[in-house]
């Protein structure tokens, strides 16, 4: 497999579906697939931050996720506050930097000063910069940015698109370039709806737990063979 290195996506993010599916697949609980998950989260982390890509969003926890049993919310709730305590290291090794997106309000006092704390260790890493999707969900991401230029006061009658999305929630990243989804279904999931407009859209039915780096690479080269127009028309030989 080769790589073209010129043409790599600065942004990709990743909807990390299947967990739930890999664990009753085995006969196994819920949570056992959720840290499956986590694991395959990390070399996946490793791979695009190895590879030279730029930002990697990842869709962690959704403002939907609520309505799981609670049981299940509050294994997640403790999985992310392990993982972001414990992985620092990983961090620092890979010179990633770790960026929350979604309402940070929402969510336990200990998992907003984890997210906290990590931003601050790792705000000075240049390598990859990691979007952590936690309460995330893409219309809520435009509401409260709708509000945040209300209350800086922005003249909504000359706004344009680049000014509106400084008041998102990753203004420092590009548009996705790849939109990658496991698990078999084609959907967005109210997932970087801004963002996406001219996203490259990857489906795979692998399951989460089971996404290796090789099929990661394979989605990444064939990023880089496809002709990105961006609704303009082909360009003539």
């Amino acid at each position: 497999m080769t790589i073209d290195s010129t043409n790599l996506p600065k942004h990709v993010a990743i909807t990390m579906d299947g967990n739930g599916r890999w664990a009753t697949q085995r006969k196994l609980p819920r949570t056992s697939g959720h840290n499956e998950g986590l694991k395959t989260a990390k070399r996946i982390v490793k791979a695009a931050a190895d590879l030279g890509i730029k930002s990697l969003t990842l869709y962690a926890f959704s403002t939907e996720n609520w309505k799981r049993a609670e049981q299940e919310v509050g294994f997640l709730m403790n999985l992310i506050h392990t993982h972001l305590k414990g992985e620092l290291q990983f961090y620092k090794d890979n010179n990633i930097r770790i960026n929350h997106i979604g309402d940070i309000s929402a969510l336990p006092k200990n998992i907003q000063n984890d997210l906290l704390e990590c931003m601050e260790d790792t705000k000075n890493f240049n390598n990859l910069t990691l979007n952590l999707a936690i309460n995330y969900g893409g219309r809520d991401e435009i509401l409260r940015g709708v509000k945040k230029a209300l209350a800086a006061g922005v003249d909504f009658n000359s706004l344009k698109e680049a000014d509106f999305s400084k008041y998102l929630d990753m203004p420092e990243c590009s548009d996705v370039d790849l939109l990658i989804r496991t698990g078999g279904e084609q959907r967005l999931s109210n997932f970087l709806l801004w963002h996406v407009a001219y996203s490259e859209f990857v489906y795979t039915d692998t399951l989460w737990p089971d996404y290796s780096e090789e099929e990661f690479y394979r989605h990444i080269e064939s990023f880089t063979k496809r002709e990105r127009r961006f609704g303009a028309e082909k360009a003539k030989k």
